[in-house]
């Protein structure tokens, strides 16, 4: 399995697990590097996680798409496509934590640089 814990993730900033903690919050961990066992585990979780929902995307679709599938399997095939989205989008919210930081100069740069190409396609 891919480890998708960088550079990035060596930073003092915490990292969001991929599971909440026993009353529903968010678990996060704080170390000083980033290949330490708990690390790759959640890393392997993430991975297992965003499979999963692939394959309950792909069972759901069957479901939907059929016009007379009863409403208990319509809801079941929703209350896990709920299940995977929240999973997905807590994978999303702990990788966006993990980026590097763009320097102010860049992000400043890259703005100036967006405004004229947006000022070009205005006059054209």
């Amino acid at each position: 399995m891919e480890h998708t814990t960088g550079p990035a993730a060596t930073s003092n900033s915490p990292r969001l697990l991929p599971w909440p903690s026993p009353d529903g919050n968010p678990c996060y961990l704080m170390t000083d590097s980033g290949g330490g066992y708990v690390s790759r585990l959640a890393d392997d979780l993430e991975s297992m996680q965003l499979d999963m929902g692939a394959d309950v995307l792909g069972l759901a679709r069957s479901v939907l798409d059929d016009p007379t599938s009863p409403y208990t399997e319509v809801r079941y095939a929703g209350l896990r496509l709920a299940e995977c989205l929240t999973d997905a989008l807590r994978i999303a919210e702990s990788r966006g934590l993990r980026l590097p930081q763009p320097d102010t100069e860049d992000a400043e740069g890259a703005e100036g640089f967006e405004e004229a190409q947006a000022a070009e396609r205005s006059t054209a």
